[in-house]
């Protein structure tokens, strides 16, 4: 028989793939973009840079920034029960409205 494989990119060919249009690196406003200690950020991946790329199960959630690390920020996620803490780039997060 052969293995099943069980990458990191498994299962999202919907989740994390582009329209034509948006394909290539984003724009480099979103490489730049600052968070502030406790603003609540949603973990939107972008496919195209792998670097900090939190794992796809966590597209969509909400987290709050607890701190900074190098380029990279620390996003705390409540999953189910648990408290979960991630290192996750600038350009895969986005500031929540409201």
């Amino acid at each position: 028989m052969v293995k099943k494989a069980h990458s990191f990119r498994r299962k999202t060919r919907g989740k994390l793939s582009k329209e034509p249009r948006r394909r290539g690196i984003p724009p480099l406003t979103r490489f730049l973009r600052d968070f502030e200690v406790g603003q609540r950020v949603h973990i939107v991946i972008e496919p195209s840079y792998h670097r900090g790329m939190p794992d796809p199960r966590f597209h969509g959630k909400t987290g709050t920034v607890i701190g900074k690390r190098g380029d990279a920020y620390v996003v705390q996620i409540k999953d189910g029960g648990k408290l979960k803490t991630f290192f996750v780039h600038p350009v895969h997060l986005r500031l929540q409205k409201g």
